[in-house]
């Protein structure tokens, strides 16, 4: 379990580096929308290979279909929720957080991790950690960070805070590893494999409504090369 925690908890420390890279190097929109858009095909691609693929080894494509789409109501949910609570531009680049809440900013941010840290804590379970699972998790949490850290700067939020910020998100990312290592096991039936198909689709409905549309949005026609490129990568580091 410790090994578990300890990839969670570096898969998350990404964001860390993000607002450091934020808030001293003060990259330009269209970088982090780029890494974004590598990010989200490396995702999609360890959604395809790591998730669904082996959720598909001991379940039915109807079961693993209808958990798929649990998994994106349940995300698009709390999603939702904490929209409505006053974290919709969590990720604003340009210090559109200063008219929300600072616990649904966490809280958002925490929503967008469990997900991620719960399959890393399963492939430890499964003998190692995946690693272009992992280095798809890294890549999407860079840009994260980056992008929520330079609105979170222009909103007037002190660096100390931003940082304490996203510590507290390591620490339950790291935690949710653990806790995925613990009590699942892909590899004896039912709860593994249909967790594994509920974080598939969760992962697909934060890259639709968060990194897809931030992505298109600095960097337009050459966000489908970006991301396929990320896709690309991903089949590449499977086969590792």
């Amino acid at each position: 379990m410790a090994e578990a925690i300890g990839w969670g908890a570096l898969a998350a420390s990404a964001l860390l580096l993000g607002a450091l890279i934020a808030y001293h190097l003060s990259p330009s929109p269209g970088v982090i929308a780029a890494i974004m858009g590598l990010g989200a095909g490396l995702l999609i691609g360890s959604v395809s290979f790591e998730l669904v693929d082996e959720a598909l080894k001991t379940r039915t494509v109807a079961g693993v279909g209808l958990f798929v789409l649990v998994g994106a109501a349940a995300f698009t949910v709390g999603d939702w929720l904490i929209n409505r609570a006053g974290g919709a531009d969590r990720k604003d680049a340009e210090g559109k957080q200063a008219q929300g809440s600072a616990l649904a900013i966490v809280l958002s941010s925490v929503l967008d991790g469990i997900p991620e840290s719960f399959v890393l804590g399963l492939t430890v379970l499964q003998g190692q950690v995946s690693v272009s699972f992992l280095a798809a998790v890294l890549l999407s949490n860079l840009p994260e960070g980056m992008s929520s850290s330079s609105g979170l700067r222009t909103a007037g939020w002190s660096e100390r805070r931003v940082m304490t910020m996203w510590a507290a998100v390591i620490v339950v990312s790291a935690l949710a590893a653990g806790l995925g290592y613990a009590v699942l096991d892909p590899g004896h039936g039912l709860t593994g494999a249909l967790t594994q198909a509920f974080a598939a689709g969760a992962l697909l409905a934060m890259l639709a409504t968060t990194m897809l549309p931030e992505a298109y949005e600095r960097e337009g026609l050459w966000t489908g090369p970006l991301v396929v490129l990320g896709f690309a990568a991903s089949l590449a580091l499977s086969a590792v």
